[in-house]
């Protein structure tokens, strides 16, 4: 498993009955986790003292319940300082995921190893941490969200770690339809990140479903790839698709570049157990 303990500013202090304590920088949330199906005795006064609840519904969806909260923050990731700022919103979800950040190490090291410009695409690029972490490395990165309120929020957290004049391109639009366009125009790029949603709407409704939709998006963005690319990154959040699907699919598509492909589970320590929380997979290609 790959895992992302590189954090100080966050932490899984503890799972228990389909829940986990999480720190924040300063402030203690507890949000549900399907995969956590244990029931183990809840010993940590954080649980008692959270400053964040977020209840879900037996109907779907849920509602967050506060406890000296504000309703904006910040925590950083030193290696590549970096700084995000966070707020709890729709459906659990404090706008940063934090297992993706042991990504954020390995491409960044591609991207300066590679000791030459580099074009990277990010798609479906939330609030920016995949985006940040490669504009860090030095790389020029676009950023594509279909969500007008997420390339704001990234572009907010581009300002906060320092990176307001990096060379990013915030663009929102339906990733599908922007990878088409940017094939037709024959533009390319020698990275490409996407973290799929396993279900999710374009801007004019459009309807994505990874299942139904992964395979061809991996094809048109292969032609995207530059001559000479440098990596090629799929996250999956999907519990159908195992790590080994994500890797069969980049073998079949980019075959014919040679590399390498390797696929793994991605997760969190946790601090009580000394065990790894699962946290979805990556797909990587490498040159």
């Amino acid at each position: 498993m790959w895992t992302a303990d590189h954090w100080n500013d966050y932490e899984i202090i503890d799972t228990s009955k389909g829940e986990k304590l999480e720190r924040w920088g300063d402030y203690l949330l507890v949000r549900p986790d399907p995969q956590v199906i244990w029931d183990t005795p809840r010993k940590h006064s954080g649980w008692r003292k959270k400053n964040g609840h977020y209840h879900r519904s037996s109907k779907g969806g849920g509602e967050w319940e506060f406890f000296h909260l504000p309703e904006q923050w910040s925590i950083g990731y030193k290696p590549l300082d970096l700084t995000f700022h966070l707020k709890p919103f729709s459906f659990k979800h404090t706008g940063l995921f934090p297992e993706q950040a042991v990504n954020w190490d390995w491409f960044s090291s591609i991207i300066k190893r590679a000791d030459r410009p580099v074009k990277v695409l990010n798609l479906f690029a939330y609030t920016g941490g995949a985006t940040l972490a490669a504009a860090r490395a030095g790389a020029q990165v676009t950023h594509v969200d279909a969500s007008k309120g997420m390339v704001t929020w990234a572009r907010e957290n581009a300002v906060a770690s320092g990176l307001s004049d990096a060379p990013v391109r915030w663009i929102v639009d339906d990733c599908v339809k922007f990878a088409e366009r940017e094939s037709r125009r024959g533009n390319h790029y020698d990275g490409i990140i996407m973290d799929p949603p396993s279900y999710g709407r374009g801007p004019k409704g459009e309807i994505w479903k990874i299942e139904e939709s992964i395979f061809s998006l991996v094809k048109l963005c292969a032609r995207l790839l530059s001559d000479e690319p440098l990596f090629f990154l799929i996250n999956s959040y999907t519990t159908g698709l195992a790590p080994a699907v994500l890797s069969y699919m980049l073998g079949v598509t980019l075959k014919q570049l040679g590399g390498r492909v390797t696929s793994d589970e991605v997760g969190l320590p946790v601090t009580e157990t000394g065990l790894i929380l699962p946290c979805g997979a990556s797909g990587r290609w490498e040159r």
